[in-house]
C-alpha cells in the first residue's frame, strides 16, 4: 500500500471535486459499515457508487473492507476502463465490473450497487422458495425481489444482459446459490436495504430451523406492509438513518474519510 506521504497529493487532487469527494467518503463509510455489521467477505465482493452518468467508484481488489478509505477507491467507466487509480496499487476485480458495470449501465436511476456473500444471504439464495414474507423485515421486500440463476463466477460478459434482464426495475435481487444484491439511488438507501435484507434472511433461517411449520401472513397484509416501505410513501429509508451511521463510524475510527 502507498505511504501516507504518497497519498496526500492524490487525496488533495480528489478533494478538488467536492461532489465526487462526498460520494467517496460516503462509499468508504458504507464499506466500513458492512464490515462492522459482519457481512463482508475478506477482500471480495463490492460496493460501487456512481459519480457521473458513465463513471463509478469501486474498491481496490486487495483491501479488507475496514481498510477502505475515500482516496483509496478506484474510478472506472461503465466499460471497465480505469480513470482514477488507487494509490494502493491494487486494481479492480473483473467480477466486480461484470456485475456492477452491468447494473450501472442499464439503470441510470441507480446510484449505488451493493453485493454480499453473507452466511445468511447465501443460505437463503440456495432455497427453492427464496425469501419468504415471514416477518416485517422480509415483508418490506414482498414481491419486490428479483432472482438470477447461478452461472458460475461472474466473469463472463455475456451474463450481464441476463443479469440486468432479471433485475428489471427492482432494487433487490437474490443471486441464486451466490448471494444478495441491492441497487438504490443512494448509498444510504443501499446500506439500509442490505442491513434489513440480511436481517430478514437470518430470521428466516432461524425460524425454519426451529419450527416444523411456519406461520406465513396473508399476501394482502404482506403487500400492505411492503407499500409502507416504498420510496414514494415516505422519506426513503436510509436517508434519515445515515447521519447516525456516520456518527457510529466516527466513534470507532474516522480514517474512512482519508
Amino acid at each position: 500500500m502507498a505511504s501516507n506521504a504518497q497519498s496526500k497529493p492524490h487525496q488533495a487532487s480528489l478533494k478538488a471535486d467536492s461532489d465526487e469527494w462526498t460520494v467517496r467518503v460516503d462509499l468508504a463509510a458504507c464499506y466500513r459499515l458492512v464490515y462492522a455489521y459482519g457481512i463482508s467477505d475478506l477482500i471480495y465482493n463490492h460496493i460501487s457508487a456512481r459519480v457521473t452518468h458513465n463513471e463509478f467508484l469501486i474498491n481496490p481488489y486487495g483491501l479488507l473492507y475496514n481498510e477502505i478509505t475515500a482516496s483509496s477507491l478506484i474510478k472506472i467507466d461503465i466499460d471497465g476502463n480505469e480513470i482514477t487509480p488507487s494509490p494502493t496499487g491494487y486494481k479492480v476485480n473483473p467480477a466486480g465490473f461484470i456485475i456492477h458495470g452491468a447494473v450501472h449501465k442499464a439503470r441510470p436511476d441507480v446510484g449505488c450497487v451493493l453485493h454480499t456473500h453473507s452466511m445468511a444471504g447465501v443460505a437463503v439464495s440456495t432455497l427453492k422458495e427464496g425469501l419468504l414474507p415471514l416477518t416485517q423485515f422480509s415483508m418490506r421486500f414482498h414481491d419486490r425481489v428479483a432472482y438470477h440463476e447461478y452461472e458460475g463466477p461472474a466473469l463472463d460478459p455475456d451474463e450481464q444482459q441476463r443479469l440486468v434482464a432479471d433485475l428489471g426495475d427492482k432494487n433487490v435481487m437474490i443471486l441464486k446459490n451466490h448471494g444478495l444484491l441491492v441497487a438504490y439511488p443512494t448509498i444510504a438507501e443501499a446500506f439500509n436495504a442490505i442491513y434489513w435484507l440480511e436481517k430478514a434472511c437470518r430470521v428466516q433461517l432461524d425460524a425454519m430451523a426451529a419450527a416444523p411449520e411456519l406461520s406465513v401472513p396473508d399476501r394482502a397484509v404482506a403487500e400492505k406492509t411492503a407499500k409502507l416501505y416504498d420510496r414514494d410513501t415516505r422519506r426513503p429509508y436510509g436517508i434519515l438513518e445515515w447521519p447516525a451511521m456516520l456518527r457510529y463510524l466516527d466513534s470507532l475510527d474516522e480514517s474512512y474519510k482519508d
